[in-house]
């Protein structure tokens, strides 16, 4: 009891902290901040800022170095301002075995590398609530695929890449009981909880998704990985915590032990022994949604199976590496010789020898084992360690210059240190309880370095107040020179965790303007205004829509009933950059739709009442926007209403229709 209290009035003390402006808050920033984050109208940004959305389940992005906020990607949640999750194509994307799920709590980002440099083709996501992992195309900065993961709770340690894009990784935060027999008693975690490292493989070409395989651990929490580069490519590395296996009031029973553990895998080992048939074949459910671009449309899929690796029994795959203290960020420099792990109940940057790793490995040098895996000898791979960092670290990200860049949260600042001397170089305060950061390409061979930006979890007084939820923030810091400088605050949307950066020049040129009308290979497509028609088949009504400035075809539509369900499939005709239109009718209970240029969008609408409802185009398209609107006519269920369309002129639809 006392050991508890005394945690809680540490964890309280330590909670007061951001509340207390720091008296340097006003005067951080450099006198010249202004002139180098400005960016004259008409003129780009250096760099895309793609951040974590956290509990609003999508990814924004910013253009750097003006915080300017460019776009909000949905991912894995329902999106009204766009329609995504709502119209018929899209549903889909949001499917799971457990039905479709509209919202999920979206953490870590990577993207995609070759040759372990950022190459600007994909965005992957990660969804932490139920497992899952997203790939974004970013050339439409479109979410293009979304696969489930099984055997998998709290999808924390992921979403994150080999150093060609060969996996994406995913590790359990949750540890929960897999195979056929679930229902256990919480007590018994020690012996029935698993956690598992799901590698994901991705198709060089297109980009698609497979569950490759699985390595099953004992039950502990996995909180963060990278994977190894040059010379150590070929291994993952896993922060974790509550190795003591606690199932109850973990603030105090996870942080018992002095050291926890980096989880080191030798993936290509693995990867081996999987395709050589030496895993086992687990019957499991998951879905697997696509969205496919000439169709315009998700399709959702059931897996049946996945393959399982378990270190018991394949003794050199994983091995154990002592990491102080219920460490959270793990990180490998670019040159991949080192490894950092971040410890939050930690007053020291523990860094890790790879070659020192292997050569222990080699040499059998163990301390001994943790559930019959091999641990090895903390001072053996150790390559030394940060002294008196600051408080609470968390992440740590690297520019080209040998420095790690180390998130405070506690004392809220952004740590400097050199990775081979270990040596603190600088230190910038943070305001207020900084989580993530981020280095444009920190985590590659070659970071792009210029700037580090601070993703705050406490705001406080630094914008207007709205009431008791504020906004979180980021800030942005020059490390261009010896010392680091802040240079902007932009507030944020959701709450972001992880981000990454990448230059503008590798993606801007790439992007897709409008979509082909004549590749347009949707089932209800209307390729132009003639084939604009209504088509009922028994209660199902299909409007095969076009919109154009400025007028929607057809505007009137009558000899629709109530309880019929109605699908307005909206192609838009124009093929000409930024000129989507939008589609909405009165007291539909769904979203509204925005439909790119060329592409073909469905939303479905049932009728519940007589009367007349109007719809129109949501999006500001033109000088005459306001007239680009239409009639929908419902009459009761059972009248002879005939249905009958048009635009300037109604034409009637053959009763066998």
């Amino acid at each position: 009891m006392k050991k508890f209290l005394l945690f809680s009035l540490s964890l309280g003390a330590v909670a007061l902290l951001p509340s207390c402006k720091m008296k340097t808050a006003e005067t951080a920033v450099s006198g010249d901040a202004a002139s180098k984050v400005y960016v004259a109208p008409g003129k780009y940004d250096e760099f895309y800022n793609f951040v974590s959305g956290g509990f609003n389940g999508q990814v924004s992005v910013y253009g750097l170095p003006s915080g300017r906020l460019l776009k909000i990607i949905p991912v894995f949640s329902v999106f009204p301002e766009n329609g995504y999750g709502y119209s018929e194509e899209t549903k889909a994307m949001l499917n799971t075995t457990a039905g479709l799920i509209p919202w999920d709590d979206q953490h870590h980002l990577t993207l995609s590398q070759t040759n372990g440099e950022q190459d600007g083709r994909w965005l992957f996501a990660n969804a932490n609530n139920t497992p899952r992992v997203a790939r974004i195309d970013l050339t439409t900065f479109k979410t293009v695929e979304i696969l489930q993961l099984p055997n998998s709770a709290g999808n924390h340690s992921s979403p994150y890449l080999t150093e060609n894009t060969e996996y994406v990784v995913a590790g359990t935060r949750f540890a929960v009981p897999i195979g056929e027999q679930q229902d256990v008693p919480i007590s018994s975690f020690k012996e029935n909880f698993k956690s598992t490292v799901s590698f994901i493989s991705v198709d060089k070409n297109s980009g698609r998704m497979n569950v490759a395989f699985q390595v099953v651990l004992p039950g502990m929490d996995l909180d963060l990985s990278r994977a190894g580069k040059g010379p150590s490519h070929g291994w993952f590395f896993f922060s974790t915590y509550n190795t003591e296996q606690a199932n109850t009031l973990l603030e105090v029973n996870a942080s018992e032990k002095d050291k926890d553990f980096i989880v080191a895998i030798n993936w290509q080992k693995a990867e081996a022994y999987a395709k050589a048939g030496k895993g086992k074949k687990m019957k499991v459910q998951y879905a697997h949604n696509v969205f496919h671009e000439e169709e315009q449309s998700a399709t959702s899929t059931t897996e049946t199976e996945v393959i399982v690796l378990d270190p018991n029994e394949l003794k050199d795959i994983v091995y154990m590496i002592p990491c102080p203290k219920s460490p959270h960020g793990c990180d490998v420099d670019p040159s991949g010789e080192y490894i950092v792990g971040s410890g939050k109940l930690a007053a020291l940057i523990p860094v890790f020898s790879y070659q020192k790793i292997i050569k222990a490995i080699d040499a059998k040098d163990f301390e001994g084992d943790y559930q019959g895996i091999p641990v090895l000898k903390y001072n053996t791979v150790l390559h030394g360690e940060v002294q008196k960092p600051g408080l609470g670290p968390l992440h740590t990200e690297f520019d080209a210059n040998g420095n790690a860049y180390t998130s405070m949260f506690l004392s809220s600042e952004i740590v400097k240190w050199n990775v081979k001397s270990l040596e603190v170089l600088d230190r910038a305060p943070t305001y207020y309880s900084i989580g993530h950061l981020c280095v444009p390409g920190g985590d590659t061979k070659k970071p792009w370095g210029k700037y580090v930006i601070a993703y705050n979890k406490i705001t406080k007084d630094r914008y207007l107040p709205t009431g008791p939820e504020l906004a979180q923030s980021a800030q942005l810091y020059d490390i261009s020179g010896e010392k680091m400088k802040l240079l902007l605050d932009f507030p944020t949307v959701g709450e972001p965790h992880y981000a990454q950066a990448i230059a503008a020049d590798m993606i801007k040129d790439k992007s897709v303007k409008i979509y082909d009308i004549n590749k347009n290979k949707h089932p209800y497509v209307a390729m132009g205004e003639k084939n604009a028609k209504v088509v009922r088949k028994g209660n199902r009504v299909d409007i095969y829509m076009t919109a154009i400035r400025s007028h929607l075809n057809p505007d009137n539509i009558e000899g629709v009933y109530v309880g019929d369900e109605v699908y307005f499939h909206v192609t838009n005709l124009e093929q000409d950059w930024d000129v989507p239109h939008g589609f909405a009718i009165k007291n539909n209970p769904n979203a509204e739709l925005l439909i790119m240029p060329g592409e073909t969008v469905t939303l479905k609408f049932v009728p519940e009442k007589a009367g007349i409802y109007p719809y129109y185009c949501t999006d500001f398209c033109s000088a005459l926007h306001q007239e680009m609107q239409g009639y929908l006519r419902v009459s009761p269920k059972g009248s002879n209403v005939p249905l009958k369309f048009g635009t300037g002129e109604m034409k009637a639809v053959a009763a066998n229709q």
